[in-house]
């Protein structure tokens, strides 16, 4: 069966549809690159502890705080940092990005920023990613997604797998080289199957243990694929392992990427042939059937006891396709 995702009517998920030109070719030439990411057209996006700084456009709404690099430097001031190329905007501007380190006791404080340090006097702050998604563009959401996941990479693999050593990013970020064994060690991006399984009349959702349960949300199973898996075996393995339940057929539907701190949520719609839940009681909470009237509802906001995610999430997509009859129907034989 084919994608039931209509290409017409195609929105991009949150996390998605960024614009910016990566440029693989320039980076291959590093004094190039150090050239145009210090010419006075550059545009930086400078983020906390991983938190994007946020302003206002002309029409009153949230936007990436793009900077001068003087004034980046202001903001940034004695604070160390990581610094990757993003590529080049559709005007040609040269685009970076910054993470400042600070220790962990500033993370989602309100520090004031001295406004009268930017040459354009704008309120500026810095705000979670999280919900900075939900007030950004969507292009600006894909900015932010490549951004975040690729200074996480490099903050966390400063070291050589292989023999220890110390590692200096190279290409603008696109790999890290060994000053030791000379190793090339490149960001990764993990892929996760997340899927909503159906019996026809109604869907599979599980409430897992920590932020979902304290939340009384229910979402659609998940889980990393493993080595030498294809998407349908890993989606068939983790429904096995989290819900008891077999599963037939597997449909997909779109993909979205994940930057905490650097997934790729691999959405499908998967046909149940068993009924019975036998759930893992170390990974979920619960698992139940719901019927279409229910997550409706629940879409809604409007069920007593039923949340399920919200927009930002591709798991919100993936039931709201299946509640309105816009998934597969797997009600036929195999």
């Amino acid at each position: 069966m084919g994608s039931c995702l209509n290409i017409n009517n195609y929105k991009p998920h949150t996390f998605a549809g960024n614009p910016i030109d990566r440029c693989d070719a320039l980076r291959r030439s590093e004094s190039d690159l150090r050239k145009i990411t210090r010419s006075e057209n550059c545009r930086v996006f400078v983020m906390r502890n991983f938190d994007p700084l946020i302003s206002q456009n002309q029409n009153g709404e949230d936007a990436i705080a793009w900077l001068s690099l003087n004034d980046a430097a202001k903001i940034a001031g004695a604070a160390s940092r990581i610094e990757t190329f993003l590529g080049i905007d559709n005007e040609g501007a040269p685009l970076v990005a910054w993470n400042l380190h600070e220790d962990d006791s500033s993370k989602g404080s309100d520090r004031a920023i001295d406004i009268s340090l930017l040459q354009d006097q704008r309120s500026v702050r810095f705000e979670d990613a999280r919900q900075a998604a939900m007030s950004i563009s969507d292009q600006e959401t894909g900015i932010l997604a490549q951004a975040k996941s690729n200074l996480d990479w490099h903050h966390r693999h400063r070291f050589c797998a292989r023999c220890g050593g110390a590692t200096e990013m190279r290409r603008g970020g696109l790999m890290r080289n060994c000053n030791e064994c000379n190793a090339e060690h490149f960001p990764r991006t993990d892929p996760v199957i997340i899927t909503v399984v159906t019996n026809g009349e109604h869907c599979l959702l599980g409430q897992s243990a920590g932020r979902l349960r304290s939340m009384r949300m229910y979402s659609a199973l998940a889980g990393f694929m493993d080595h030498g898996e294809s998407i349908e075996e890993a989606v068939r393995r983790e429904v096995k392992e989290e819900a008891g339940v077999d599963v037939g057929l597997v449909q997909y539907h779109s993909s979205q990427p994940w930057p905490f701190p650097s997934s790729l949520m691999i959405g499908s719609h998967a046909q149940a042939l068993s009924q019975e839940i036998d759930k893992d009681d170390f990974e979920m909470t619960d698992v139940r059937w719901f019927s279409r009237e229910d997550i409706l509802t629940a879409l809604e906001q409007k069920h007593p006891s039923l949340n399920v995610p919200g927009p930002i999430a591709i798991a919100h997509h993936l039931i709201k396709a299946w509640a309105t009859g816009q998934a597969g129907d797997f009600r036929s034989e195999i």
